[in-house]
């Protein structure tokens, strides 16, 4: 069932992406640099008021139990099912600021009626991810700065070949560091409500118009 997170009609239509037949290239050569493979995680931090709120109204998304963290090993198939994932979603979903869509500057939410802003792609890649088999502890939402200095949001899919993101502003998975973005905070691997810094101090909001 897919519960009142999404319809059953838009549910079925984005799942049915996980299982389209498709070929797309595999990232050769892994992450690189060791030490640029993964984000750098300083201390504990505190959670986007975007994302308290909405755990108050989805609180089965949000369980807080503390779990060991899990990377994902980054395969053919597992890259192909990102770059499905990552295609559908951003080319199903219509971008639409929260507040030309709920009258308020920041919520998050699943885009069920097909709009959305940069955290609402996020939720529902990471749902989508989850609801097929996926570990939640690779999969972080993450706060950064865009190129313009703009707060953003993104998905971090913590694997063995590195960090990568999967972004509404890019159709192309990316390590990183190969973003261009400043990396500012995202969930704790081992509890989605503990959430860490990542090196930029600054405060970012994670809205957006046309992201």
């Amino acid at each position: 069932m897919i519960s009142n997170r999404l319809s059953a009609k838009s549910g079925a239509v984005l799942i049915a992406a996980l299982v389209t037949s498709a070929v797309y290239a595999f990232p050769a050569g892994g992450a690189g640099p060791e030490r640029l493979a993964h984000v750098r995680v300083s201390e504990i931090t505190r959670p986007p008021p975007g994302w308290i709120e909405f755990c108050e109204r989805q609180p089965g998304d949000c369980a807080g139990a503390t779990t060991t963290p899990r990377d994902i090993a980054l395969t053919s198939e597992a890259w192909r099912v990102l770059v499905r994932v990552n295609k559908r979603v951003n080319e199903t979903i219509k971008p639409l600021s929260d507040l030309e869509h709920w009258g308020v500057v920041e919520r998050w939410s699943y885009p069920d009626d097909g709009y959305g802003d940069c955290e609402d792609y996020v939720l529902l890649k990471r749902w989508m991810l989850i609801q097929s088999g996926w570990p939640r502890e690779a999969l972080l939402v993450t706060v950064v700065r865009d190129k313009k200095g703009e707060g953003h949001a993104v998905l971090t899919v913590i694997s063995d070949k590195g960090d990568y993101v999967l972004d509404n502003q890019n159709e192309d998975i990316l390590l990183w560091w190969k973003t261009g973005y400043g990396f500012v905070k995202r969930q704790s691997q081992s509890n989605p409500n503990v959430w860490v810094s990542l090196g930029n101090s600054r405060p970012a909001i994670a809205t957006a118009a046309a992201r």
